[in-house]
């Protein structure tokens, strides 16, 4: 039972990780040199490095929203999950937790699909990202996390 709690603790540590990431990282959309993220659009050359904030279209802003919850989620039903293994009485399941990684996964699949949807063609011969990658892989793993932490009970 120790090895199912450590490895689903590490598998929420490895879906922390990725949101952080794929947050923070300026590569949702690349072509050439340059790349755009949800912060900033920026240009990197040998010569030059200029970076010039994300535009205030309300989609963007719902992205950056939506990403940010779903770090802040994830963040959440992982504190939860430590308190529960401490505090939970012995046959529970892990409710709490679950409902907030779940929702943490519908963040970022609503994030990444609005995203999609809404990108811009503006640059020629653009493509996304590593960030947006690990945005959708975050997705479906944080999905099966949180249904894992459903089934999951505490044990004697």
């Amino acid at each position: 039972m120790l090895l199912i709690l450590l490895g689903v603790l590490l598998l929420h540590l490895i879906i922390l990780i990725l949101l952080i990431v794929s947050t923070a990282a300026s590569a949702w959309t690349v072509a050439g040199d340059l790349s755009k993220d949800l912060w900033y659009s920026c240009l990197t050359n040998d010569v030059i490095y200029q970076c010039t904030p994300a535009s205030n279209e309300d989609w963007i802003q719902a992205v950056q929203a939506l990403m940010i919850l779903a770090v802040l989620f994830c963040f959440f039903s992982m504190v939860a999950f430590v308190f529960q293994l401490f505090k939970l009485v012995k046959g529970g399941r892990f409710f709490f937790t679950a409902i907030f990684q779940i929702l943490a996964s519908l963040f970022v699949m609503c994030g990444a699909i609005i995203y999609t949807v809404m990108r811009t063609d503006d640059m020629p011969e653009s493509q996304f990202g590593y960030a947006y990658v690990l945005a959708w892989v975050a997705f479906p793993l944080c999905l099966i996390s949180g249904l894992i932490y459903i089934v999951l009970r505490k044990k004697e």
